[in-house]
């Protein structure tokens, strides 16, 4: 038998029985969408936040008094033990730090932003040192920068976000409007560039003042970040975040052999960690699908085997007018492999179809993987032969004397 004719009956043979066939598929539709949906999201948040966190550059680096993710509540409880990173130790980084072209800090809280009338209360509100704005690869679209005058002089300005533009500085031109920040007068003398949302949250929700200014209002007990800018040459970033990483033990006197009391992070640090996290992600919907894809075959071997008892007489036949047993064989094993492979690209498509949903409607990114699209419909197809081999090999077996004599 050719292969050609051996699928058309196979078709035929599903296509004659198609509430059994779509019933049957059920569980490897269920187990190939939820890996494509899980993938195309968990792949599209990688591409995502790995722009987002690249956007700081690769030579950039950032001392701190705990990661920025933290992967377990033991861990996180021994950073928060940590003493803070002050003001002074940045200050001393800034100074000391030979191959460090730009330093610069940063604090943050969420507060509340007043305008006239309009106001918001889940704005985060930075504390920036001179030029912070510029290593976060923030343009200032109107306006300036802050300077150094405005943080030796703890000076009442800000930079602001889009979003504070846009809703609550509605008439016209924002620059040397005042706002208050928690209660504190501000003067507007500068706006970013539209930076767009991160998983759904916006990052333009945001208003920065001097970091003096901020510690004046809300004190100096909370650790500050630290953010340094290294070369561009071949071993600037490792030269740089050495000796900073010497500095800062030394400011905290950090005994030798101990780890150390504080957190240096880059940009592929973040990524790499990140990948480490969406990859659980992933681990447990394979496994889940891997339970669905089961089911599913052997839901598949079972309803083969009603087939084949069902088309005994057509098997007998079939064998009497000179079908070989590689024949029978061949037709079952295609009739369960096109099975499963339905199922799959049924999967396919309502995996692709749930995650542009969780995009459109939750606005969380998503990025079709092709590798993950040909996994889905080669392991469905497996799936389908693997389980399809006995009922097929149960069918070529039959004695045709035997099979002609069954009712029909």
């Amino acid at each position: 038998m050719e292969l050609r004719d051996a699928l058309r009956m196979a078709l035929q043979a599903l296509w004659a029985n198609k509430l059994r066939t779509v019933l049957t598929l059920l569980g490897v539709v269920i187990g190939v969408a939820s890996v494509i949906a899980v993938v195309t999201l968990v792949n599209g948040a990688n591409i995502y936040v790995a722009t987002k966190i690249n956007r700081y550059g690769a030579d950039v680096f950032t001392l701190s008094k705990q990661p920025a993710f933290t992967t377990s509540y033991q861990d996180y409880i021994r950073y928060s033990k940590r003493k803070v990173i002050s003001l002074e130790q940045y200050r001393a980084i800034q100074q000391e730090c030979s191959h460090c072209l730009q330093v610069g800090a940063l604090q943050s809280t969420t507060g509340k932003i007043v305008y006239k009338t309009q106001s918001s209360t889940d704005t985060t509100i930075r504390g920036y040192t001179s030029l912070m704005a510029s290593m976060q690869n923030l343009e200032i679209v109107e306006g300036r920068d802050l300077t150094q005058a405005d943080e030796d002089h703890a000076a009442r300005v800000a930079i602001i976000g889009s979003d504070i533009a846009e809703n609550l500085i509605k008439d016209g031109d924002p620059l040397g409007k005042e706002i208050r920040v928690d209660g504190v007068p501000y003067t507007v003398i500068g706006l970013a560039d539209k930076q767009g949302e991160t998983l759904g949250v916006s990052q333009d929700n945001w208003v920065a003042v001097p970091l003096t200014a901020y510690q004046k209002t809300y004190g100096t007990a909370k650790s500050v970040t630290i953010y340094a800018k290294a070369g561009n040459g071949p071993g600037a970033m490792e030269a740089a975040s050495d000796e900073a990483r010497v500095l800062m033990r030394g400011l905290r006197h950090d005994r030798p052999g101990e780890d150390d009391s504080f957190t240096l992070e880059n940009s592929d640090t973040l990524v790499g960690l990140w990948k480490q996290i969406s990859g659980s992600f992933e681990a447990v919907a394979v496994a889940i699908a891997a339970i669905s894809l089961v089911v599913g075959g052997i839901v598949i071997m079972n309803i083969m085997l009603v087939s084949v008892t069902e088309r005994t007489r057509e098997i007998g036949v079939r064998k009497a007018l000179g079908a070989k047993r590689q024949d029978i064989l061949q037709q079952f094993l295609f009739e369960s492999g096109a099975m499963a492979l339905i199922g799959g690209a049924i999967g396919v498509l309502s995996g692709v179809g749930v995650a542009k949903a969780v995009t459109v409607l939750l606005n969380f990114p998503s990025s079709i993987a092709l590798w993950s699209v040909f996994a889905g419909l080669l392991v469905a197809a497996s799936v389908g032969i693997f389980f399809g081999v006995y009922p097929a090999r149960k069918a070529a077996d039959l004695d045709p004397i035997v099979a002609l004599r069954s009712e029909f």
